[in-house]
Order: structure tokens, then sequence, then C-alpha cells
């Protein structure tokens, strides 16, 4: 499976250490204990790994998931979640099938951030009861029921939970700056299970694990409850579909040459989706947390996320007898944890700063998210995002007459047409590069000749927002990754907010590749192949050269 299996099945058992006490937590979360979450990391860890679209993407558990679950566990019980599990498997196949998975990458960036912020909230606050040592009260509304489990804890408080869930928390967060490649979750929950059973504390633990995953079954199917099953099914389904791709795409940009297919992953996904219920596992999408430790710890090929699959598969067999002795509070704060980790703080910043209407979005998706369901709040923050960039387009559409003939001055000049020969290639961008147009811009762009140099001319776009800015910054990378310089020329002065908060080009501006007009970049980019040697004198031929790509919606 891959060149170098060695270092694969390293990487999948560093995930596998850092996937234990998530599969665990997570199971737990969404109502249907620790068995569950265990069961899903190993099915849907290896169903996705073998039949998924990224060979690099762990699946299981995650956190996002458990907060759609929840309010379905409340409403239909372990069968529900079970049933629902299958039909968002279905669904995502038909996806699939209709080769859908190009339009995942239309979501705007400032909606998948907002997205990120509000499901980090709520995982922070499911995990506040188990923190406090306190039975969980009724109730899908996560801010009512960490409010009531704050009044049942001031009634009898219970420390020992409470300084064990900090304390977690606290190694986690502390270890992770100062060596990020230790796996101090799990250390953090060995010393916490190992001090709580030596003292004997008062704390609530996992409690009794099967030594085996359950066997297949179909007992939970209840064809009289599709109906009012079918909503919830959609939600998890997109939840799925959107969690999966942008994992996929996060592994791609910490990879050099990896490419995920996005059609397969959403068949991968909806395999495993449609098989862990007979398992009696919970929904499954990818993980990314989990896939950018597999990339950082070498992953080259599937055979990572196989691993990390079969070493918890071991651990359910042999082990199960100490995993039952975690606290719960030492597994909330892992959530603790991770839920912080999950906000990227300079990001945030970056993107607030962006753009007026990039900030809204975010902020709107993130108290929707909280607020209302995941659906709702991406669907409300698509909604925004196109209503703004919508306006952005009617303010500042206009129309130019320009000749087109390329034996006329004007778009085919012949001093363009001589900048094949010198390896030089100008790319001119007009119209709008945001969120719909910049997916386009990318895959066009990333499949430019082999050159030396390219220009990419930017006096024609119209609009850029914080998606525009940051593929094109993807587009740069990738094309420096090859080899090829890249000059910048003609930035509109309205465009640099966006471009410098994002540090899109600053490196360029630091090297001095960033000009006010195409003639100087030119100049400049001969200069620089005449003195590494590529250009040895000034072309005496010509041949065509310059491309125009249009970036319209």
């Amino acid at each position: 499976m891959g060149r170098r299996p060695r270092r694969d099945l390293l990487a999948g058992l560093t995930v596998a250490i850092v996937a234990l006490p998530l599969a665990l937590g997570f199971g737990i979360s969404s109502g249907m204990g620790a068995a569950a979450g265990l069961a899903t990391a190993v099915v849907a860890g290896v169903l996705a790994a073998l039949f998924g679209g990224s060979g690099l993407q762990v699946s299981g558990p995650t956190g996002a998931m458990t907060v759609v679950l929840v309010p379905i566990m409340h409403a239909h019980g372990a069968s529900g979640v079970l049933m629902v599990g299958v039909l968002a498997g279905l669904m995502l196949i038909v996806l699939a099938l209709g080769r859908a998975g190009k339009y995942m990458a239309l979501v705007p960036a400032p909606v998948v951030e907002g997205f990120t912020i509000g499901i980090a909230c709520v995982i922070g606050l499911q995990q506040v009861p188990a923190a406090l040592g306190v039975p969980t009260p009724e109730g899908d509304k996560v801010l009512a029921v960490a409010w009531q489990a704050a009044q049942d804890f001031l009634t009898q408080p219970r420390w020992w939970a409470l300084g064990i869930a900090l304390t977690v928390a606290a190694v986690m967060l502390l270890g992770a700056r100062r060596r990020p490649t230790v796996p101090f979750s799990l250390l953090a929950v060995a010393a916490a299970t190992l001090l709580a059973q030596l003292a004997d504390l008062p704390v609530a633990r996992i409690g009794d694990l099967p030594a085996t995953l359950p066997a297949p079954s179909l007992a939970f199917v209840d064809v009289s409850a599709l109906s009012s099953l079918l909503a919830p099914a959609v939600a998890v389904a997109a939840l799925a579909a959107l969690e999966s791709l942008l994992s996929a795409a996060v592994a791609d940009g910490m990879s050099v040459n990896h490419k995920h297919d996005p059609d397969r992953e959403l068949f991968g996904q909806g395999l495993a989706n449609l098989i862990v219920p007979l398992f009696g596992g919970v929904p499954a999408t990818g993980a990314i947390a989990r896939t950018a430790v597999n990339v950082r710890s070498g992953a080259q090929s599937r055979l990572a996320a196989l691993a990390h699959a079969g070493v918890l598969a071991v651990i359910v067999f042999t082990a199960a007898g100490l995993v039952a002795q975690i606290p719960l509070a030492a597994l909330a704060g892992v959530l603790l944890a991770t839920s912080v980790r999950m906000v990227e703080v300079g990001s945030v910043r970056a993107m607030i700063g962006s753009t007026r209407g990039d900030a809204v979005v975010l902020g709107l998706t993130a108290i929707a998210t909280l607020a209302l369901d995941l659906v709702q709040a991406v669907i409300l923050g698509l909604i925004v995002a196109g209503a703004l960039a919508l306006r952005s387009i009617a303010r500042d559409v206009r129309l130019d007459a320009m000749p087109i003939h390329p034996d006329l001055p004007g778009d085919h000049t012949e001093q363009e047409h001589a900048l094949l020969a010198e390896h030089i290639v100008a790319y001119r961008l007009d119209g709008p590069l945001f969120f719909a147009a910049a997916h386009r811009f990318l895959l066009e762009l990333s499949e430019v000749a082999t050159v030396s140099v390219v220009i990419l001319r930017m006096s024609r776009v119209t609009t850029i927002d914080a998606s525009g800015a940051l593929v094109l910054g993807d587009a740069i990378e990738r094309l420096q990754r090859r080899g090829i310089t890249v000059y910048i020329s003609g930035i509109r002065a309205g465009h640099h907010q966006p471009l410098h908060a994002l540090g899109i080009i600053a490196r360029l501006d630091e090297a001095g590749r960033v000009f006010a007009t195409t003639p100087e970049a030119i100049a400049a980019a001969r200069d620089r192949l005449r003195h590494t040697g590529v250009l040895p004198a000034p072309a005496a031929t010509s041949g065509v050269v310059a491309q125009r790509k249009e970036n319209v919606r």
C-alpha cells in the first residue's frame, strides 16, 4: 500500500493513541456510550480508509457529529440514532453517485470558520456535567443543560471530578505547546485513572465495556419511524459530507502531491455510515484533528488509517477492563482541551480583519451553530455570504470595450508573444475572485504548463474576499512547490486589506515580487532568469504565451 510501510504503521499507531480518548469521549457525549465510540472508530476507520477518496484521511466519531446526535438521541433513543446512521449512509452514497462532491468546495471560508467556533463551544458546554461530576440533566439544549449542571454542582460540590477534568485539560493544552509530538491526552488520562484507582476517588467511571465488537444486527430497524427520521438523517449526511471533504482538503494542503477524490470520499463515508450502525456505532465522518496528526506523523498511504483502526481493535479485545476504569471527568478534560484547540485564534482574527462581510458571516454562523442546529447554521451562513457577494458584484461590475482579434493591439501584444520562449507565462485575472469563483481558478491555475515564472496580473480583479484570498495563496504555494517563481502585478488599492490580513502576499512582498504594473513584473522576471542562467539572452523569436483566465460566477 505504501512505499515505506514502516512509516505508515508508526503513523497509524500515533493516531490510535490520540484517537482512543476521543473515541471514548465522543461516544459518551453522544449518549450512545463508550463502546459505541470504539466500534465507530474501528469499523468506520477501516471502511472509509479502504473505500474513501483520500489516502491520508482518518475517520471516526467526531465532536461535530456528536453535537447533531444529542438531540436525536434525546428524541428517538439509541435505535433512532442507528437508523439515522443507515439513512445518512444511503444519502451519502447517492450524493457520490450523483458526483456532488465538487459542490462542497463552494462553502465559503468564513462559514467554515464560524461553524468550527460554534461546534467548539457546544462540545465544551457538553462536557460541563461530567467535568463537574454531576449526572447529566435532561434536555437537548446545551446552554440549559450546562446551566442546570452548574447549579447541581453548587448544591453538592464534587471537587475531585472538577480537579481531574481541569488538570487533564491543562496538561494537554500546555504540553502541546512545548512538545506537540507527545500524546499528552493519553498520558493525562492514564495518570488520572491510576490516581483514581490508587486513592479510590469518588468519581464516576466509564464502566463495563464488551471485550469484542458486537455481532452485526438489524434489530434496531423500525420502518414506521422512517418519516420522522428523514430530516435528522439529512442533517447527519450534510454534516458528514461537509466535515469529511473539509478534512480531506486539509490533508491535501498538508501534503505535497496528494489529492483526494471528493466523490469517492463521499462513497467511502456513505458505506462506512451504512455499516457502522450494524455494530452499534454512531455516524462517522473524516476527523480533521486525527487526519492532521496522521499526515504530520509521516503517513503516505491508506495503510496508516487501517493501522489506526487495527490498534483500536486490539485495545477493544485485550484492554476493555482497563479502559472501563477511566474516570468520566478525565475524558471530559480531553474534550474540553479539544474544543479549545479547535479554534485557531490567529486565523479567526485574520478573517475578521479581512472584510466586514466576512466578519459578519463568521459571527452569524458561530452564533447560529450555538443557538440552532448545525445544518441551519451552515444554510444561514451560505445565504448571508451569497447575499453579500451578490451585493459586491452588483456594485463593482462594469463592461470594458476591448479588441479581441489576435492581430490587433491590446490583449495579445507582440511583447507578450515572446514570453513563452523565456519560460514566463502571464495570467490576467478578470472579474470577482470570491468563494464561488475561486475554486475553479485554483483548479485551472494548478494545471499550468511547466515554466519557470508565472506572473499573476490582478488589475482586473473586481472583488476579492477571504475565500478568494485563501485560494489565491493556496495556488501560489502549489506553484512554488513545483519550483515555479510567482510574481504579482496590479493589485488594486482596495484589495490589499484581505490579502495582507490573511498573510497571502507577505512573503512575495518581502522577496520583492509584488509590482504595481505588469511591465515591471516582466522585467524583474527576466532579470531573475538571466541571473539564474535559465535565460541566456533576449529571445529573437516569439511564440504565443499570454493567457486570460476569466473568473465569473
